[in-house]
């Protein structure tokens, strides 16, 4: 509190009505909350600077120098040497998440986080003199900057501490802070500069409200209850859900968010958290309770999963897990091989109770893989295709995998890659997991012929989850490859992909445990690949899937296809005699000589949700874009904005999303080697799509059949530069920030609850 009252001083002293308003600002927090406060916050004033101008770049698990500024306690850890994606670690990385692998500035000093700020003399702290550097030496206002910014992702980094900062100064004089934008403006630098000369102090958080204590009283206890049932049932929860970003629905737009998390401590205590490297891992006690930690960091768009709790939700959890007749006689512990099978440990839970836990937000399920902890992943990510639709098998559709005794008879052909150290990823391996997955797929292949024989049913587009009588939108999805992060959204999105997944239980509940619970960010290495060859598995399962509507005699044609230039061993599995001859005619009538696309079509004529979409184009200039394929969208960068001023005063704002073309995804590596770039598309939505945009373009809507016709005529990388030249928006443009800034805004005021600070990290220098 002292802080403040100096802060007080200093402000008054300086006579700056801007620094006065902030010093009553402060003097007035402190008085409304003497409480001792349980987290403190950027003041708010600061927060909306951080936010805007240090947040977009210093945010996710690759923020440079590990410098996350999305909370207050992240500014006062400071920054690191050591890299959190590091393609050579043959060994797991210490963790080093936010509020969960220490608790004190000590203990992460004791990590080897050194500090940012400097308490005995503010001027000397790195923020202090890198947002001064870059005020003495500004950055060109036009055009590219110069090579000596390194913006790739892999670039060798700089954290200088306070005593390593001169040495920095002479050798980089061009790169204070913002990194390659522009300054500050000067309100915004002097109320940085006098928070940081005051100590950098942060705000108590206000208390819960009543209504939200009651929330979380509520919440907790159900998901405390005693008997096995719930036991069971919660620990089910906790492990898909404890990624999310809760909210209260009930409560409207007033609703905080929070994290579940175990803790040692029971309801109305103060939370004792148990931080493990995955949501199974061991606790380390025999008691512990599942608890709801208020979340105190901005929302990143990058990492902000929305997942709604209300009254009516918990009633349909009631509904499907602890109304039905069953029993669970004993609980699945947390050592042994079992422990990250999720078909043995909650065999018990009825089948269909977890798939439509999973199924009703499957947007959710489906973006926990795709947004998640991981900032980048390109070998992850080069596992799936740029664009491709997702659709659902309906629940208990005659399906052998809706019950738990087939599951947990075929668990050991289903388990997931376990942690290891090692960086070889071998023949062997592949061979190894083909040979399991193969296995499966023969046991459900002729399971399902069985009933399918016994019971008359027939392969049609009767098998798909249409959303139910209510027609939820969580049906149809589509999914967006941006080279190395991913983006998926609700609806069938776009003009039709050249591939589509239909998910059943047992794959969806895989794809979450493989890259969600299973995914350790901080793992070795070689953990990482082998998640991305498995992955290869679960990819062309959900593939298979699809391609069974289709008419026998046109499978092969469609797969050999999607695998040109494919090695042998991946060949053999995709068409092998063993799962074909299971394979069962579709009952479809096709009415034309492309079955896929009329395929696509029945689906998209299905699922309601399918055709609701949000982010359909009414710009004829830009849906001519979606037309066709061609060399000219390979210029394009993976996601760029496009603002289009109008002079009524409805600016629109679209999304350009390049999808690169490949003969195959069935490689870890060389991934240049099978790009097929004449056959790249372009997908154009409404709104955006995209946590970090490449490059933002700005025109008069006037402009707009001048910008499509340039865009389409791109012939080299000269023309993408003459793009950028007449209608981008480079990093030197002094109208950067405002045009970032407005971009946020309007994302936030369109979709409140989903919106998140985009990054920008990836912004290109062209």
């Amino acid at each position: 509190m002292n802080m403040v009252f100096l802060f007080f001083r200093r402000s008054v002293a300086r006579g700056s009505r801007l620094s006065l308003l902030l010093a009553i600002f402060f003097v007035q927090g402190a008085q409304v909350h003497s409480e001792t406060p349980t987290a403190e916050d950027y003041p708010a004033p600061i927060k909306s600077v951080i936010e805007q101008r240090c947040m977009v770049c210093h945010g996710c698990y690759d923020a440079p120098c590990q410098l996350k500024m999305d909370a207050w306690i992240g500014l006062q850890r400071g920054a690191s040497k050591d890299k959190v994606y590091n393609g050579t670690r043959l060994l797991p990385a210490n963790l080093t998440r936010l509020y969960e692998d220490a608790l004190s500035i000590e203990e992460w000093r004791e990590k080897d986080f050194y500090p940012v700020l400097d308490d005995s003399d503010p001027h000397q702290g790195v923020m202090y003199q890198m947002l001064k550097l870059k005020q003495e030496n500004p950055s060109p206002s036009s055009g590219k900057l110069p090579d000596s910014f390194d913006f790739s992702l892999d670039r060798d980094q700089s954290c200088p501490k306070a005593e390593e900062f001169a040495e920095y100064r002479e050798e980089r004089p061009l790169q204070g802070m913002p990194y390659g934008f522009p300054g500050l403006d000067a309100d915004r630098q002097a109320l940085l500069t006098e928070w940081l000369e005051a100590g950098a102090p942060g705000t108590p958080l206000p208390p819960r409200p009543d209504d939200e204590l009651r929330a979380i009283d509520a919440w907790e206890t159900f998901l405390n209850a005693p008997d096995n049932k719930s036991r069971l049932m919660s620990r089910y929860i906790f492990e898909h859900l404890f990624i999310g970003d809760l909210y209260f629905e009930d409560l409207g737009a007033d609703s905080a968010w929070y994290k579940l998390v175990r803790s040692r401590t029971a309801p109305g205590q103060p939370i004792d958290l148990i931080a493990t490297r995955r949501p199974y891992d061991k606790p380390g006690t025999d008691s512990f309770y599942y608890r709801l930690q208020p979340r105190y960091i901005s929302r990143l768009a990058k990492r902000h999963m929305p997942y709604a709790l209300s009254e009516a939700r918990m009633e349909r959890w009631k509904a499907l897990f602890l109304e039905p007749d069953y029993e669970v006689t004993s609980l699945p512990g947390y050592k042994g091989k079992h422990a990250a099978n999720p078909f043995i440990n909650f065999q018990q839970l009825p089948v269909e109770a977890r798939y439509r836990f999973m199924l009703e937000e499957a947007h959710f399920t489906i973006m926990a893989y795709i947004k998640g902890p991981v900032c980048r992943g390109q070998v992850a990510l080069n596992v799936i295709d740029d664009h491709f639709w997702v659709a659902f098998v309906r629940p208990n559709a005659a399906d052998p995998e809706q019950r738990a005794d087939f599951l947990a008879a075929e668990a050991q052909e289903m388990r997931l890659p376990q942690a290891k150290g090692s960086l070889a990823i071998t023949a062997l391996q592949w061979r190894g997991y083909a040979k399991s997955q193969q296995k499966f797929l023969k046991a459900q292949a002729k399971a399902i012929a069985k009933v399918v024989d016994q019971q008359s049913l027939q392969l049609d587009m009767d098998l798909i989850w249409d959303g139910g009588p209510e027609e939820n939108d969580n049906a149809a999805l589509t999914v967006f490859r941006h080279f190395d992060s991913a983006t998926v959204v609700k609806g069938f999105v776009g003009q039709q992909p050249q591939t589509m997944w239909v998910i059943d239980y047992s794959l969806l509940e895989r794809i979450h445990y493989l890259l969600v619970a299973g995914f350790d960010v901080y793992g070795a290495v070689g953990h990482q690949l082998e998640s991305r060859l498995y992955m290869d598995f679960l990819r062309m399962e959900g593939e298979q899937a699809f391609l069974l509507f289709l008419p026998e005699g046109e499978r092969e044609a469609v797969r050999n296809h999607w695998y040109r230039g494919a090695t042998d061993d991946v060949k053999k599995y995709i068409i092998s005699p063993k799962l074909q001859k299971f394979e069962r005619p579709s009952a479809i009538e096709f009415q034309t000589d492309d079955p896929k696309s009329e395929l696509m079509a029945m689906f998209k004529a299905r699922i309601p949700a399918g055709r609701r979409d949000r982010y359909a184009v009414n710009q004829k200039a830009l849906e001519a874009l979606m037309q066709g394929q061609g060399r000219a969208f390979s210029f394009m960068p993976e996601v760029s904005f496009l603002r289009i001023l109008s002079a009524r005063g409805d600016d629109a704002v679209y999304s350009l999303i390049a999808n690169r073309a490949h003969s195959n995804n069935a490689q870890l590596f060389a991934e240049e080697d099978r790009r097929l770039p004449e056959e790249d598309t372009l997908t154009v939505t409404e709104g955006f799509v995209g946590a970090y945009p490449n490059m933002f373009f700005q025109i008069n809507e006037s402009q707009l059949p001048k910008f499509s016709e340039a865009l389409r005529s791109l012939a080299s990388l000269e023309d993408y530069t003459a793009l950028v030249d007449a209608f981008g928006v480079r990093r030197t443009a002094p109208w950067f920030w405002k045009l970032s800034d407005d971009l946020t805004a309007q994302y936030k005021s369109s979709h409140p609850l989903e919106a998140g600070l985009f990054d920008l990290n990836r912004y290109q220098n062209r």
